[in-house]
């Protein structure tokens, strides 16, 4: 799992399934134990030297690539997923969906910077709350790059791809590989 968490799996009753083990990569080691089928590895989702070329059955990614930083960015994240796994699920919010899922905001993925850096400043979005600093704000609008369905194609060519509908409207883009 490249940017996942242990709660992800727990909640899905992997956690001691017997037969399966887990690899989680994420930017660094959370604090606690996990069952013996789990392993947690601090990594980039950019460069995984740690991992050999067909190492994994199969990647799995929800809602990682959008955080690794520009199009060349995402696109070595996309690399690594397909050399190291022999198969791969990896889905991204749509670019085109009304509502900015990390923001819950509509359309502030398409707002020049300087008004998405405004808005976090004076408001509270989502989870995070009002970000005052204005580096800080600056910092969280440009950590999010979300993805289209054309791009998505590209950094996983030959890969399906399917879409995950709220309301009709295609909410999240998946590229995957079986």
């Amino acid at each position: 799992d490249v940017g996942g968490s242990y709660g992800f799996w727990q909640r899905a009753n992997f956690d001691n399934e017997p037969g399966i083990t887990l690899t989680l990569l994420n930017l660094g080691r959370p604090k606690g134990e996990f069952p013996p089928n789990f392993t947690y590895v601090a990594g980039d989702a950019r460069h995984m030297p740690e991992f050999a070329d067909g190492q994994f059955d199969v990647v799995f990614s929800n809602s990682t690539i959008e955080h690794v930083g520009d199009l060349s960015d995402q696109r070595r994240m996309a690399q690594e997923v397909q050399r190291v796994g022999k198969r791969y699920f990896v889905q991204t919010p749509n670019r085109y969906f009304p509502i900015e899922p990390h923001f819950l905001f509509p359309w502030f993925q398409f707002l020049p910077i300087s008004t998405r850096v405004w808005l976090l400043q004076n408001f509270s979005f989502s989870r995070m709350g009002k970000v005052t600093d204005r580096e800080k704000a600056l910092q969280l609008v440009k950590e999010i790059r979300l993805l289209n369905e054309q791009e998505m194609r590209t950094l996983f060519p030959g890969a399906r791809i399917y879409y995950e509908r709220l309301a009709g409207l295609v909410k999240s883009i998946v590229a995957y590989k079986f």
